[in-house]
């Protein structure tokens, strides 16, 4: 019971773009934002950056503010489909793409391109001609604007994690959250991972969110791992 309930972490509120902290990104954000409110010249954008950068939260952000369709490797073809009822399209971890659907994602910019009223997000890991991909999917994704996603600095994540434990209501002592940053994962989504498991974990224990709660927290996910 004690193991169901360590993993237990209950439904996350879905990514927004107001959660979304800019650090060094904030012509990506308003760009995007003109997308979303069709306000954009440009109607093809391409996001790139290292794992933890938050495109995927920025795509999935766009899903709550347009009729919108994400789109992921694992979506069946007929997503890469154009609908004249989506105008926009978000196309995640497009380095991941099999070679089908990659024929599909070419056909999907075309078809967007002559709509004249659609956008498409794209995001990947790297550049847009560096990615594993054909060629002309390559030159497609350039079509547009391409930004580089940057990481947030260790104040920025620190102020990420506070709001996030303010909204849960979550009470830490002051050492918590350096501790977090200075020992455990840096990527965000492995941060953020943790604070929900810190709260449930808190709520299950009766006990206030400090640094010995935490070593508990850390030493029980050990022990799960090895059993």
């Amino acid at each position: 019971m004690q193991k169901q309930l360590l993993l237990d972490l209950g439904t996350s509120q879905p990514p927004s773009l107001h959660d979304f902290v800019t650090g060094r990104n904030a012509e990506v954000l308003q760009q995007l934002n003109a997308m979303a409110e069709r306000r954009s010249p440009d109607r093809f954008a391409y996001l790139w950056g290292e794992p933890g950068t938050g495109k995927t939260h920025l795509l999935q952000s766009l899903v709550q503010t347009a009729p919108s369709r994400y789109i992921t490797p694992a979506s069946p073809l007929d997503d890469f489909s154009y609908s004249p009822e989506v105008f926009l399209y978000l196309l995640d971890d497009c380095e991941g793409l099999p070679p089908q659907k990659q024929i599909a994602a070419f056909n999907l910019f075309n078809q967007i391109r002559d709509s004249r009223t659609a956008y498409l997000v794209t995001a990947g890991t790297c550049a847009p001609m560096a990615l594993p991909l054909r060629d002309d999917l390559r030159s497609r994704l350039c079509w547009g604007l391409v930004y580089q996603l940057h990481g947030l600095s260790d104040e920025e994540k620190l102020q990420v994690l506070a709001v996030q434990a303010q909204k849960k209501g979550l009470n830490l002592s002051p050492g918590v959250l350096p501790w977090l940053l200075s020992h455990y994962h840096r990527d965000l989504h492995s941060l953020t991972h943790i604070l929900d498991e810190l709260d449930h974990y808190s709520l299950q224990m009766k006990r206030m969110v400090t640094l010995p709660l935490l070593h508990d927290l850390l030493q029980k996910r050990l022990e799960l791992k090895d059993d």
